[in-house]
């Protein structure tokens, strides 16, 4: 309980209730811009905001690539029509929600997005959209908001939720700060490095064991 608030002759109790907040690629989906490098053989496409923090420079980046190579939504989604969860994600994210509430933040598209969701049990999802031409090029994107993955989290806040999160990436750090517990998964070396005041796990085992002693309250996540 975090109190009571009288309005009028009636009391409202304020509940503190969790909330899991997850990143998508690179924690529950491979990413989905090195599959499609892989695919298509080029190099400069496995950049991601492991290495390039500023996602507005990344996604240019990425734009002026497939522009050049005269790529469109058709061929990514090719690529990601042949992607699936990474093992293990879609129990550990069922093993969640019988406990928690579960948001997925991701810096992804929902044009993307659908298949890998519809895999994961249909997780609510917010991230971006992307402007695609009537020729299936991609001209641009929309994002939802500034660090949005923050922002989200201060959202959950007001609303009263207590927010534990888990990223493995740059653009996930603001998320992981404003978060009551934030954790590191499958991240990489420099980012681990770089933000070592976040426990780091490599297992949805180990992931689970720290939510688990995170949480306020005395739980245990369902185990495969």
């Amino acid at each position: 309980m975090c109190g009571a608030t009288a309005v009028g002759r009636f009391e409202i109790e304020e509940l503190s209730v969790e909330i899991v907040c997850l990143d998508l690629e690179g924690v529950l989906v491979p990413e989905i811009w090195i599959n499609f490098a892989e695919k298509t053989g080029i190099e400069a496409l496995k950049a991601t905001t492991r290495d390039i923090p500023d996602y507005d420079v990344l996604m240019k980046q990425r734009l002026s690539i497939l522009d050049e190579h005269n790529l469109g939504i058709a061929d990514i989604q090719d690529v990601i029509g042949d992607m699936g969860p990474m093992e293990g994600a879609r129990e550990f994210v069922d093993s969640l929600r019988e406990q928690f509430q579960v948001v997925i933040l991701s810096d992804t598209f929902y044009e993307f997005a659908q298949p890998l969701m519809r895999q994961l049990g249909w997780p609510t999802l917010f991230c971006h959209k992307l402007e695609v031409n009537a020729a299936g090029k991609i001209v641009d994107y929309k994002l939802r908001q500034k660090d949005p993955k923050r922002q989200s989290v201060i959202a959950f806040h007001q609303l009263n939720y207590r927010v534990i999160a888990a990223g493995d990436s740059y653009n996930d750090t603001t998320m992981l700060s404003e978060a009551d517990a934030g954790i590191l998964f499958k991240a990489p070396q420099n980012v681990i490095d770089e933000f070592p005041q976040y426990p780091s796990k490599t297992t949805y085992e180990e992931l689970k064991q720290e939510i688990e002693r995170v949480s306020n309250r005395d739980i245990t996540l369902s185990r495969n």
